[in-house]
Parts: structure tokens; sequence; C-alpha cells
């Protein structure tokens, strides 16, 4: 029995539930899911690396690099490989390298956003050495 002057909890509130990120955050969740996303994911990986509240959230910050790291080998695919399969000895593989690290991008937005954690070849073990430095 609830005493007469107790405040019901909230509805939105769910038992074993997470409390949500303070007003002004971001989750570390959905920081490390923005991470990812094609195009865009290296701004959120640079706030993530930046921002003095996810300095102690290793996670996030395995996710800020790995995503970063992601982005740098869209920018090799895009600006050294692609010109370099335009010649015409060298078959067109352009198209299908930049749709693969797509790709990539969007199945880590999925995987992270289901909380699962890929380690990615090379970049990735790159990431975790880059997480583990503290500054």
């Amino acid at each position: 029995p609830a005493s007469a002057g107790a405040t019901p909890p909230p509805l939105s509130a769910s038992p074993g539930a997470r409390p949500a990120a303070d007003a002004g955050g971001l989750a570390p969740e959905s920081a490390s899911t923005l991470c990812y996303v094609p195009w865009f994911g290296w701004i959120a990986s640079i706030y993530v690396l930046a921002s003095e509240r996810f300095r102690a959230e290793r996670g996030a910050r395995f996710h800020a690099f790995q995503g970063l790291y992601l982005f740098v080998v869209w920018l090799i695919v895009n600006q050294v490989l692609v010109p370099m399969f335009r010649m015409p000895f060298v078959p067109n593989l352009g198209w299908p390298l930049r749709m693969a690290v797509i790709g990539v991008g969007i199945y880590m937005v999925v995987k992270t956003s289901q909380r699962v954690r890929v380690v990615l070849p090379i970049i990735g073990e790159l990431a975790e050495k880059s997480a583990s430095e503290q500054n």
C-alpha cells in the first residue's frame, strides 16, 4: 500500500528500465550508433572523442575511433582507389568498393543499435588501442 502523500512513478518508467540520458546529453549507446552513419558519422565520432562527458566511456570511445577509421577508409576508397580504377587498363571496381564501405557502415549502425559490439578487421584493432589510451 502506497502512502497518501507519495508521488506515483512516471507512466513511461518500467521496472528494470535504464535511466535516460540527462536533459542536455546524448546517451553513450546512441552516440556509439551515430558514429557509423554513412557520410556523417565522423561528426559524431569527433564529438564523442572531444567531449569530456564521454572521456570515461570506453565503449563509446571505441565506436568513435572505429567510426572515424571507417570514414578514413571511405576517404581512401573515394579519393585514391576510385580515381585509380578510372584508368583504361584497370577494371572499374570503384562503385562496388564504395558500396562495400557504405554497407559496412549501415551494418555497424544496425549492430551498434542492437548493443552488439563488432570489431572490424584492422581498424577495429586500431580503435581498441586508441580507445584504451586515456589523455
